[in-house]
Parts: C-alpha cells; sequence; structure tokens
C-alpha cells in the first residue's frame, strides 16, 4: 500500500495508480494528492499499446460525450437570454428583494459562469453560489440555489459530519471537528477601498434571500466559510 506502506495492496487508483489497502488509505490517497480516483477517459495511450478494451473505452466516451452535449442542449439555463433586457430584469427583481445586484460587462469570467435565474412561475431565484473554505483551501460552486434555503441547510453536504459526503468531509476536516458555534459565515462588502476590507457576518440560521438583503451583490454571492479562531485577517463590519 502506498498510503500507508504497512497492509498488502488490494487496489489501484484507475486515475494515478496508486496502490491503496483498505477505503481509508483510498481516502488518504485523494487527499493527498487532489486525486478524485476517475479514470482519465483522454489519456495518451501508444498505438502498438492501443487493445479493443481502449477501443470500446473510446466508443463509450464519444456516446457520453453526446449524451452530455444533449442534456446541455435541453437545459433551459442554457437558453436563456443573454441580452440586457435579461441583465436588466434580473436587477429589478433583486431590487425589489431590497438587493442591490450589480453585473460585469459580458467577457467577464464571473458574467460567463453565472448561472443565476428567477423562477416566474415560483415568484423567487435560483442563484449561483460559491462556498470558499479558506483554511482547508477549498472552494465549491453551486448552481440554483433557492432563495429560501437556509445557509445551514446549503452548508449540511459540505461541513455536517453526518450528513456530508466522505470526500468532502475528509478535506474539510478541520470544519467537521469544529463546534458549530466556531462556524461563521462571512460575505465580503463590495464598493470599498482596496486597503480597508471589511464582510458582512451572516446568519446561518436565516435563508440565503434574508441574509442578501440590503447589500451589494456583484453577479453572484461569494461565502466564506471560517472558524473564528483561525480567521484573522478577515475582518467584519463593525469590529
Amino acid at each position: 500500500c502506498e498510503a500507508c506502506g504497512e497492509e498488502e495492496a488490494k487496489y489501484r487508483c484507475p486515475r494515478c495508480m496508486k496502490y491503496s489497502c483498505s477505503l481509508l488509505c483510498v481516502k488518504k490517497h485523494k487527499l493527498a494528492l487532489n486525486c478524485n480516483g476517475i479514470r482519465d477517459k483522454t489519456a495518451f495511450v501508444a498505438v502498438n499499446e492501443f487493445t479493443d478494451l481502449n477501443l470500446l473505452s473510446d466508443y463509450r466516451f464519444l456516446e457520453d460525450v453526446g449524451r452530455t452535449a444533449d442534456a446541455a442542449a435541453r437545459d433551459v439555463s442554457v437558453h436563456r437570454p443573454t441580452t440586457n433586457k435579461f441583465i436588466n430584469y434580473l436587477r429589478n427583481r433583486a431590487r425589489r428583494h431590497n438587493i442591490n445586484l450589480k453585473t460585469l460587462p459580458i467577457g467577464f469570467t464571473k458574467r460567463k459562469e453565472n448561472s443565476t435565474i428567477f423562477n416566474k412561475k415560483e415568484q423567487k431565484f435560483y442563484w449561483h453560489l460559491k462556498l470558499v473554505f479558506p483554511h482547508s483551501h477549498a472552494e465549491y460552486t453551486l448552481k440554483r440555489v433557492p432563495e429560501d434555503k437556509t445557509l445551514t441547510d446549503i452548508l449540511k453536504p459540505y461541513i455536517d459530519p453526518v450528513e456530508s459526503d466522505p470526500v468532502v468531509c475528509q478535506r474539510l476536516k478541520i470544519y467537521t471537528m469544529s463546534p458549530h458555534s466556531d462556524v461563521q459565515i462571512l460575505m465580503k462588502i463590495e464598493n470599498r477601498r482596496q486597503n480597508s476590507t471589511r464582510y458582512y457576518e451572516l446568519d446561518a440560521s436565516r435563508s440565503l434571500l434574508d441574509n442578501l438583503k440590503d447589500k451589494v451583490i456583484i453577479e453572484y454571492p461569494t461565502l466564506f466559510v471560517v472558524l473564528k479562531t483561525l480567521k484573522h485577517d478577515m475582518v467584519v463590519l463593525g469590529q
């Protein structure tokens, strides 16, 4: 086993070809090498090593690409208009919720990746959301997060010791092992001078909408999940 160096290896990672002896060591090597354990279907194979198995793998890969492209073509968010009319509509709907939504010019990365929509039938926002865990150097992007979902429920798949994904839980171990009272959710205050960065402290028990009210949002919200004892350089408004 290349993780613990003690037990006889039973598994080999399809991605990085490392040997492991148990599920625990598999998780360890994924965390250490930032490996997702998924075989690289586009890895180079020399002609003299190409087999019928490689051919079948390539065929299935192309089928998967076709299915993904078809699913993307059917996705309503892909067909949403990107005109000024649509952007103005989003801003106006946000203003009715007391949210000052600002958008960047076409071509900016945040403008391209923003998938926020307003559902007319349900009369509510589904936000594009980024979660940053600075103490674990991890970032996660969430799409179509309903505005009425509480921050506690949004974070459960990441830092809840019971409900979080095992691999994510291992990566965010410093958070999952800390008491809930030590976890703090911050959002950067926009339109301040660079040398006076401040953060809003958000209420985890309240909905995303309630936390965004009376604030400036550039394209979409970015939430920083920090531990109170470690956030030395992140100053909360009023402190």
